[in-house]
């Protein structure tokens, strides 16, 4: 007899939402006062949420247990082989000695920290996330940043700020096209929604992350090639998410701004160059200089990723790829229980070992191992240091995946949904701070749409503010709580080395995440009663919109 999950145990929906509260204060308790490890914190964080799941909320022992183990699995696989991947194939570079070629390329276009953190950590960032997402770009850039001589911690931070605006277009669109498909509106409309939101944001994005790393004084003195990276990264995030769908926003906002700061700093540099306190004065022609073809064959690991990772993301090579899956379902778990809509919820975990992203990574780092030119006994060897570099970044990221799957299998997560849902005229300004919270549980926006997108837009209807506006606000406030998932904490101290100070780095990036949520929120209330003419039209067509007296009950899980 299949367990029917409790919304509201306590039979009193304040109270019942403050019992679920319970599990994500204790992450920021133990992140933000006690300054706790990461993995610690992550495991003490899952055990209060199995002990909320069985007593406050009946979840039986046995299935709750094995939610835990399912979320466990996941983390590993395909999360916890992104980063091992992504790690390992930066390792490459640093041990055949290529990174050092990288960063004097890097100089040679400008050796001003303000403006190599806006072509790395924002566009380079961007367009790795249109084409993998699940934390490869945060891992890649935060390590390009420490190898080209950021203090670690910085580079982290500012990595996981500024993998804020392309998160909903991320890893080809696939966070619209889940939230199109559980809530019934078109693709097209939740994109055009999308895009006339996030737009705004990545415009004072990177004025932002200058400022937050040298001050407002120095970050005018590089404001027009901040200009240029602002306004041709919005420009073309607006212009595809519009007219050309939700695959491409990302990699073409991404690849653009890059091409044009890198051609309009050709021609422009700040009078003063600016670095980090401990450093000296950028030496870059007393050093050897390095051909052309030097160059790209240091390059060549992260050409290889990149054209890599794109042809894995095509419909065709995905597909034939998928056909290598090895998938079991969790016994006693698989539709051993039911939503309060009465639907049975399916637990199946899928390897497809083919067409994960990190199986790319990984094929990239074995094509350009030779290219770096290393031998395969030695890149071999190297993979093992990589695996136990990471030994504590793995066990965070399988433990906040459990932490995600008790909390959405017990009914915790739809608690506070639902709660936040019946905030009446309110509801726009909280629409957003569903899809954050629903991002700092499961670290993905795609996740965080699949669980939140029906809620979304039957709340909406039933309080007739368009719902179009709702569903793109959870992708949209989403995209600022990636900063603070503990699984994104997690891959960030990973990547540059400060495994144990996911604490430090979660406080750093909390206030930047809270400053942007209240931006998008402001802006969501606006959407729905007070721009209205922003708002795309929702053709109701063939059916596909599900109406509203069909929905108001139906909460969708991840």
């Amino acid at each position: 007899m299949p367990w029917i999950q409790a919304v509201n145990p306590l039979h009193h929906l304040g109270l019942s939402a403050l019992a679920a509260l319970i599990p994500v204060l204790f992450i920021f308790w133990a992140l933000i006062l006690k300054k706790m490890k990461g993995y610690l914190a992550s495991l003490l964080a899952t055990g209060v949420a199995i002990i909320v799941a069985i007593t406050i909320y009946g979840m039986p022992v046995k299935l709750a247990l094995l939610s835990t183990a399912h979320g466990i699995l996941y983390g590993l696989f395909p999360i916890a082989w992104i980063v091992i991947t992504v790690i390992y194939l930066f390792n490459l570079t640093v041990a055949s000695g290529q990174f050092e070629i990288i960063k004097y390329s890097m100089a040679s276009v400008t050796s001003d920290r303000r403006l190599q953190a806006l072509l790395i950590a924002f566009s380079f960032g961007a367009f790795l996330e249109g084409t993998a997402g699940f934390g490869a770009p945060v891992a890649i850039t935060a390590a390009l940043l420490v190898g080209l001589g950021y203090e670690p911690f910085y580079a982290a931070g500012i990595c996981l700020v500024a993998n804020t605006a392309p998160v909903a277009f991320g890893a080809i669109g696939i966070p619209i096209t889940v939230a199109s498909h559980v809530s019934g509106i078109g693709e097209m409309e939740l994109s055009r929604m999308v895009g006339r939101t996030l737009p705004l944001l990545s415009l004072l994005l990177p004025f932002y992350l200058v400022i937050i790393m040298s001050g407002w004084k120095r970050s005018l003195e590089v404001l027009p090639a901040i200009l240029v990276s602002g306004i041709s990264f919005a420009g073309l995030q607006w212009f595809c998410s519009n007219y050309l769908g939700p695959a491409l926003p990302d990699i073409i906002a991404g690849a653009g701004s890059i091409l044009l700061l890198t051609l309009f700093l050709k021609y422009w540099q700040p009078k003063k160059i600016w670095r980090f306190t401990h450093e000296g004065v950028p030496t870059l022609h007393q050093e050897k200089s390095y051909s052309g073809r030097q160059i790209l064959r240091a390059w060549s690991p992260f050409l290889v990723l990149t054209l890599m990772i794109i042809a894995w993301g095509l419909k065709p090579v995905k597909d034939l790829l998928n056909t290598a899956n090895i998938q079991f379902v969790i016994p006693v778990l698989h539709n051993g229980i039911r939503d309060n809509a009465g639907k049975l919820i399916p637990h199946v975990f899928q390897l497809n070992y083919l067409s994960a992203a990190g199986t790319a990574i990984l094929l990239s780092a074995m094509l350009t191992i030779p290219l770096t030119g290393m031998k395969f006994t030695e890149g071999l060897k190297l993979f093992w240091k990589t695996l136990v570099q990471l030994k504590f970044p793995i066990i965070t990221i399988g433990a906040i995946l459990g932490f995600a799957y008790i909390m959405n299998d017990s009914g915790i997560t739809i608690t506070i949904a639902s709660a936040l849902a019946d905030t009446g005229f309110l509801y726009p300004f909280f629409a957003p701070i569903l899809g954050w919270l629903g991002v700092f549980i499961t670290g993905s926006d795609t996740s965080s749409n699949a669980l939140f997108g029906k809620l979304q837009y039957a709340t909406a209807t039933s309080l007739g503010i368009n719902p179009v506006v709702t569903v793109a606000a959870n992708s949209s406030g989403g995209v600022v709580g990636k900063m603070i998932s503990p699984q994104s904490i997690a891959i960030g101290t990973a990547a540059v080395g400060l495994i144990g100070q996911e604490a430090r780095l979660f406080r750093y990036t909390v206030k930047h995440s809270l400053l942007m949520l209240v931006f998008i929120c402001c802006l969501t209330m606006a959407q729905a009663y007070y721009i209205k003419w922003i708002v795309p039209a929702v053709p109701v067509s063939s059916g596909k919109l599900i109406q509203a007296k069909e929905t108001e009950a139906v909460i969708i899980r991840r």
